[in-house]
């Protein structure tokens, strides 16, 4: 979904980075086993276990699933200001074209 939608994100010159609590490793056999390569950074925030989403206030410390990070996306602006926060279902895809019309707005702006 991102990674099909990248040259509009660069278009609208946005980076797309993915980051996950899970392990390099993980990242690894996931990228190996599930999904195939991505052409963005992947990040992980295992160590410190999830100190990037825990500033975010996204790392779940509640039933059901603590300890991982809600799906959610951020878009912050050039100004280092969070544009967009939304958080998704963990069953549900980000809807990509809704985040680029806020990065549109961003341009726009």
């Amino acid at each position: 979904m991102f990674d099909a939608a990248l040259e509009k994100f660069t278009a609208l010159n946005a980076q797309v980075l993915d980051i996950s609590i899970d392990s390099i490793m993980s990242h690894i056999a996931w990228f190996d086993k599930e999904i195939g390569q991505m052409r963005f950074p992947s990040c992980s925030d295992f160590y410190p276990h999830g100190a990037v989403v825990t500033a975010y206030g996204i790392l779940r410390a509640s039933p059901p699933l603590p300890g991982i990070s809600e799906r959610a996306v951020f878009v912050v602006d050039k100004a280092g200001k969070i544009a967009l926060a939304k958080v998704y279902p963990l069953d549900r895809i980000p809807d990509v074209d809704a985040i680029l019309a806020v990065l549109e707005k961003l341009r726009d702006a």
